[in-house]
């Protein structure tokens, strides 16, 4: 799904208690400052949530297998 389709998918309105509300799973995660101001200004943009950027953005990751350098 490329960045305009989410757009236009957080833009169109969902029941309150939808199917993709159903498979998500509460967690805590301690995020850097500059990935939360990060994720926060590309809300500010979008006009999505922030915690839901970041959960597109994993999705993707995982979906494309990509996999994380570590140096």
């Amino acid at each position: 799904m490329n960045y305009e389709k989410r757009i236009r998918f957080f833009e169109t309105e969902r029941p309150a208690e939808s199917y993709a509300n159903t498979l998500k799973k509460q967690v805590t995660l301690r995020l850097g400052v500059d990935v939360i101001e990060y994720f926060k200004q590309m809300a500010q943009e979008t006009g999505i949530p922030y915690q839901n950027l970041v959960n597109l953005y994993l999705r993707q990751c995982a979906h494309s297998h990509k996999r994380l350098t570590v140096a």
